[in-house]
């Protein structure tokens, strides 16, 4: 990965890290009732590609690609795919199932996107901004 360059690599390069332990670990049908999500060169490349373009600011601003996404932006340390998985993840609390909506004046948008059903194919990066924050996207096919 990057040591506070701009060059980056994607997460999966990473020895450590799986690229679909986060998700489909998440996304075990007895925690969410859906299944496991697949790696996809594709979408890993159009992450790769969006946040190659923020190394420069770092803003969480959505790609407005053709993929479900989630970001996430961390300073203060080295942050991994898990933690930003896991900060999506922690939005389930103000999920309301019944309704099908955040609960009032929530958000919980990440979450339901990690989970969304018909999202099968995920790909993710990962790069260390000049201003030494991490920033991470995760993108989903179909959205």
């Amino acid at each position: 990965l990057t040591v506070g360059r701009c060059n980056a690599n994607p997460w999966h390069s990473r020895p450590k890290l799986s690229p679909r332990l986060p998700c489909s670990s998440q996304r075990s049908s007895s925690t969410s009732g859906v299944g496991p999500m697949v790696w996809d060169k594709t979408v890993a490349a159009y992450a790769q590609n969006y946040t190659n373009q923020r190394i420069g600011d770092c803003n969480l601003v959505p790609s407005d690609g053709p993929y479900g996404e989630n970001i996430f932006k961390g300073t203060g340390q080295d942050y991994t795919a898990v933690d930003a998985v896991n900060l999506w993840v922690s939005e389930k609390s103000d999920y309301d199932y019944s309704t099908n909506t955040c609960a009032s004046g929530k958000r919980c948008g990440s979450y339901t996107q990690v989970v969304w059903r018909n999202s099968v194919q995920l790909g993710c990066a990962r790069v260390t901004c000049t201003s030494g924050a991490t920033f991470i996207t995760c993108n989903y096919d179909p959205p």
